[in-house]
C-alpha cells in the first residue's frame, strides 16, 4: 500500500532532533518547505500508485512518496550511488532528518527513478520553478541559454572492443539458456577466449610504435569478424529452438525465464551485425562515416559529438540544453534524442520562458552559436529589449560598435554564469556522466540533477533575502 506522508519517528527526548536542526545547510531548511508541498508530493504519489493496479489500498505499506521523493532529491544533490545513499542515511542524523527517514528503518532505494519516469521528473521541476517565482526567487526579466554533452556511461568506442562486447554478451545469455534447457538441440561453443586473442592482438597491432601495419590489423579483424559471425549464427539458432519449443523447461518459471533470454538474443542481434558491417566497411573498404554507426551495444542511442575542445575533441552522449533566468534558477531543460544546431534552439527557448514565467526576458545572453540575424529579428519581435548575441563573422563597422557597448559586454559577462552552471552541474550533480541505462535514463539523470541544483539555489536565494 502506498502514503503520501507518514508521521516521522522521532530521536527520542527531543535533544537530538534539536541539535540536528543547528547542523542543516542554511539551503536545507528552504528547500524542505519546498519539497513539503503538497502538488509535488502528490505527482510522486500518483506515480508510485501505478506501478500496482491495487496499491493504493492492498498490500503492505511501502515507502511514503514524500521520502521516496527526498533520498531521490538527496541522491543527486550530495552522492552518486543507490548503496552510498542509504549508507549515508542510516549514519547521518542530518539526513536522516532531511529526507524524512527519522528513527526509521532506511528503505531500500534503488527502483524509485525508474517508478517515477521523465513526466513526473518534469513537472516536479516546473513545480519548483513556480514556487522559485512565487517567492520573488526568479522574476523572469534576464535569461541566458547554453548546451554541453551529457556523456552516457560507455567505454571508448572501437569496433574491436564493440564486437568483444557483443560476443561476450551473447555467449554469457546463451550459457544461461544451456543451464535452464540442457543439453538439446543445438551445442553450445564458448568462442570466448578465441575471441579474447583476436582483441589482444589487434590492440598490439593499434599500439605497436611507428605506422601502422594495416595488412595484419585487417587480417586480425577478419579473424575477429569470423568468430563473431559465427556466434551470431549460434545464437539465432538458439532463439529459433526456444521459440519451436526444442529448448524449453517443464518448469513454468523457468520457461518465462527463457522466453525472456530469447527476447535479449534478439535485442541483441541486430546490434552486433550493424558492429560487423561498420567493421567492415571501415577496415576494407575505409568507409569512415557508416549511416547508423553504433557506438555501443549497451547504450545503443549514443551520438559522436564534437563541441570543438581541446582536451576533449570527441565526446559520446547527448546535448543538452540549460536555460536559466535570475539566481541561477534552471527555469528549462532538454535532452535532444539527435544533435540540434543551436542557433534553432533560441526562438523555442524564448517561448518556454514565457510560458513558464509569464513574461518575455527584457534580456537576453546566449554564445555566438546561437546567433543568426533572423533570431536576433524574432527576439526584438518577440518583445525582448536586448538582444545580447555575438556575432563573431560580421564585418559591419555598425554590428562591431554596438557590440562594444557597456550593456552589451555586461550581458556578455552575465552569460558567461552558464558556463558556470554547467561546471557545478556536472561537478556536484553528476552530469558530466549518466549512470543510468537509456535515453530515458538519461532524461531521469538530468532532471534530477537540475531539481537539486534548483532546490540549493532556491535555498541559498531565500536565505539571502531573509
Amino acid at each position: 500500500m502506498i502514503e503520501m506522508r507518514r508521521a516521522q519517528l522521532s530521536f527520542g527526548d527531543g535533544l537530538i532532533a534539536e541539535e540536528v536542526s543547528d547542523l542543516r545547510e542554511d539551503w536545507m531548511t528552504h528547500a524542505d518547505q519546498v519539497l513539503a508541498d503538497d502538488q509535488i508530493v502528490a505527482a510522486v504519489y500518483e506515480a508510485l500508485a501505478k506501478r500496482s493496479p491495487k496499491s493504493r489500498s492492498r498490500g503492505r505499506f511501502g515507502t511514503p512518496a514524500e521520502v521516496v521523493l527526498r533520498m531521490l532529491v538527496l541522491k543527486h544533490a550530495r552522492i552518486r550511488s543507490y548503496g552510498v545513499l542509504e549508507r549515508e542515511v542510516r549514519a547521518n542524523l542530518v539526513y536522516r532528518d532531511f529526507t524524512r527517514v527519522g528513527a526509521g528503518k532506511v528503505p531500500d532505494a534503488r527502483r524509485w527513478g525508474v517508478a517515477l519516469g521523465v513526466d513526473v521528473v518534469k513537472q516536479i521541476h516546473d513545480r519548483i520553478v513556480q514556487i522559485a517565482q512565487d517567492k520573488g526567487v526568479v522574476s523572469g526579466r534576464r535569461m541566458r541559454v547554453d548546451t554541453t554533452v551529457v556523456e552516457t556511461n560507455i567505454h571508448h568506442p572501437t569496433d574491436s572492443t564493440l564486437l568483444g562486447d557483443g560476443v561476450r554478451v551473447l555467449i554469457r545469455t546463451m550459457k544461461k539458456i544451456t543451464k535452464i534447457a540442457g543439453e538439446v538441440g543445438t551445442k553450445l561453443r564458448d568462442r570466448s577466449r578465441g575471441v579474447k586473442l583476436r582483441l589482444l592482438e589487434i590492440a598490439r597491432i593499434a599500439r605497436a610504435k611507428g605506422p601502422v601495419n594495416y595488412e595484419r590489423l585487417k587480417q586480425g579483424y577478419r579473424r575477429l569478424l569470423n568468430s563473431t559471425s559465427r556466434v551470431v549464427g549460434q545464437a539465432k539458432r538458439f532463439s529459433e529452438e526456444i521459440f519451436d519449443g526444442t529448448k524449453r523447461s517443464r518448469n513454468i518459471r523457468k520457461q518465462i525465464a527463457l522466453n525472456g533470454l530469447r527476447e535479449d538474443l534478439e535485442e541483441m542481434l541486430p546490434l552486433v551485425r550493424r558492429v560487423m558491417h561498420q567493421a567492415r566497411q571501415r577496415i576494407f573498404h575505409g568507409y569512415t562515416r557508416t549511416e547508423g554507426k553504433i557506438l555501443s551495444v549497451f547504450e545503443p542511442s549514443t551520438e559522436v559529438i564534437r563541441k570543438g575542445k581541446a582536451s576533449k575533441p570527441n565526446e559520446f552522449g547527448k546535448v543538452l540544453k540549460l536555460q536559466e533566468a535570475e539566481n541561477q534558477i534552471v527555469v528549462d531543460y532538454e535532452v535532444y534524442a539527435r544533435r540540434p544546431n543551436d542557433c534553432d534552439l533560441l526562438i523555442p527557448a524564448i517561448d518556454i520562458h514565457r510560458t513558464k514565467l509569464a513574461r518575455v526576458p527584457r534580456l537576453l545572453a546566449a554564445d555566438a552559436a546561437f546567433y543568426s540575424a533572423n533570431n536576433e529579428a524574432k527576439a526584438k519581435a518577440m518583445g525582448v529589449k536586448r538582444v545580447c548575441i555575438p556575432n563573431r563573422s560580421t564585418t559591419s563597422v555598425e554590428r562591431k560598435r554596438e557590440q562594444k557597448k557597456r550593456w552589451f559586454r555586461n550581458g556578455q559577462k552575465w552569460r558567461t554564469g552558464c558556463e558556470g552552471r554547467i561546471s557545478v552541474a556536472k561537478r556536484r550533480h553528476g552530469l558530466r556522466r549518466c549512470r543510468y541505462k537509456g535515453f530515458e535514463g538519461m532524461q531521469r539523470w538530468v532532471g534530477f540533477g537540475v531539481i537539486a541544483d534548483n532546490l540549493i539555489n532556491v535555498g541559498r536565494a531565500i536565505e539571502a533575502q531573509s
